[in-house]
């Protein structure tokens, strides 16, 4: 019955470690926005000062290129291989926008090493929104 009681409380101390991040120095914020031309990955710290950013022409695509998938893992990977090498092993992202780019960059992400403790959706959404244009008259 002691060696259970010792667990449970080892399991408790890791839960939260885990849900205080706060204390953290090794957590990164990842600011992703996605739209149809370009992705852009703005990596800050907790207080939210720039640390790192990288874009789909930053990492060599240029055009209608830049729009693709691939483009916006690329950025996305590249941020977090330099947030990687710097010792951060934490990380939250933030997405904005409806691009292509958006699922493949938080993979881009993940495969680089860093672990993803959430992901929010910060995509703006009307309520109702601007009036729509006159309809053309025939």
């Amino acid at each position: 019955m002691l060696k259970k009681k010792i667990n449970k409380k080892k399991n408790l101390k890791k839960f939260n470690f885990y849900k205080n991040f706060k204390n953290l120095k090794n957590l990164i914020i990842f600011h992703i926005h996605a739209s149809f031309n370009n992705t852009i990955v703005t990596v800050t710290d907790l207080k939210g000062n720039t640390v790192f950013w990288s874009t789909s022409v930053n990492s060599g695509f240029k055009g209608c290129k830049k729009s693709t998938f691939f483009a916006a893992q690329s950025a996305a990977e590249k941020a977090a291989r330099e947030m990687f090498n710097r010792g951060h092993r934490w990380c939250k992202i933030f997405i904005k926008g409806t691009g292509i780019g958006r699922d493949f960059s938080i993979r881009g992400i993940f495969n680089s090493g860093i672990d993803i403790i959430s992901v929010y959706d910060l995509t703006s959404i009307p309520h109702n929104g601007c009036k729509p244009k006159k309809l053309r008259r025939n």
